[in-house]
């Protein structure tokens, strides 16, 4: 069948097939959650526009990534790199926190793992694919130059051959194995707050565990609790702020000072960046109830949380995980259930 005997309907249909993995993709180049989207939807409407000069000569897949990495490539010309706080300044100590707010695109966004992770049935298919979309290696991936981090997740996250890369680059095999080992050695050269993180698919009986025993202490408010789950060195973010705690004892001090609106919260299990996550809903003294107020992703290692990153821009994240805008108390529950 030639290109032109396709309906559209088969052609809405044949696409729709790739826009997860092609979102996985643009996210890991853009570092941006809304980006990655319309990166995706800007590919999917070229790949419509010139289908009938899809020749074949590559796969329709190879040609969508062709589309999908020319689309991201012009999106990152103007050279932003997208951070997280611990990559912009030091740790700042509790007694001089302040809460100074930065560009919504001066931040790595978080994501929903069903927006970017393809369901497959091989075990270490799906953790790798879940390892390159945590937090830390995304990071990662920001510090390189665009092209460089085009050829590391084609080779080493989608295992792609050099050939292959190097047709959709438009370059040499040589020119492609050089750009890898380059971006190998940026990486190798920068320790990356939370690469440790060890976390099984499915989570472990442990793991488990300890997020069940970090959600009784979040939501009980229980500082002492909470202080035997989280790491000596664990660090705190709160995107958008450029705030970020290093310890125990500092995260915990925010908590009960600055950040003590958040006792009495509510937290709802989400699966983000490949990384247990949690929404949390605080309480809203206005309207009764709890209101949306971050989107918690934990890091784990050793049986502790070393990285706790709480995401704040709840107008935007929310929806993008299906959450609701607000909880009714149990109270109220049992109310309206009278």
């Amino acid at each position: 069948m030639t290109n032109s005997t396709a309906t559209p309907t088969d052609l809405d249909v044949t696409l729709e097939r790739h826009r997860t993995e092609l979102t996985g993709y643009c996210y890991r180049m853009l570092g941006s959650s809304f980006e990655a989207e319309d990166a995706v939807q800007d590919t999917m409407v070229r790949a419509w526009r010139s289908y009938e000069k899809f020749e074949g000569r590559s796969s329709l897949r190879s040609w969508l990534y062709r589309i999908a990495t020319n689309v991201c490539l012009d999106m990152l010309t103007a050279g932003n790199k997208r951070a997280r706080p611990m990559d912009l300044s030091e740790s700042t100590p509790l007694a001089q926190a302040a809460l100074s707010p930065r560009p919504d695109n001066t931040w790595l966004e978080p994501m929903p793992d069903a927006r970017v992770l393809p369901t497959t049935e091989d075990p270490a298919e799906a953790a790798v694919a879940k390892e390159s979309v945590r937090l830390a290696f995304m990071a990662a991936l920001q510090q390189l130059p665009a092209k460089q981090r085009a050829v590391l997740i084609l080779r080493e996250v989608l295992a792609w051959k050099a050939s292959e890369v190097a047709e959709l680059l438009d370059t040499s095999v040589a020119s492609v194995n050089s750009a890898l080992q380059r971006a190998r050695a940026t990486l190798a050269e920068r320790a990356q707050h939370g690469a440790d993180a060890v976390v099984s698919d499915p989570l472990d009986e442990d793991q488990q565990k300890l997020l069940d025993r970090y959600v009784a202490a979040f939501e009980g408010y229980d500082m002492t609790a909470l202080t035997a789950l989280l790491h000596e060195d664990a660090i705190m973010t709160m995107p958008p702020f450029d705030l970020w705690l290093t310890g125990h004892d500092d995260i915990t001090g925010f908590m009960t000072t600055l950040g003590s609106a958040c006792a009495g919260s509510r937290l709802l299990p989400v699966q983000v960046n490949g990384l247990p996550g949690f929404a949390q809903y605080k309480p809203d003294p206005e309207k009764g109830g709890f209101t949306p107020w971050a989107v918690q992703v934990l890091e784990i290692s050793d049986g502790r949380i070393t990285g706790f990153h709480c995401f704040l821009d709840t107008q935007r994240w929310f929806p993008l995980f299906g959450l609701p805008l607000h909880l009714e108390s149990e109270a109220d529950q049992v109310e309206e259930g009278a």
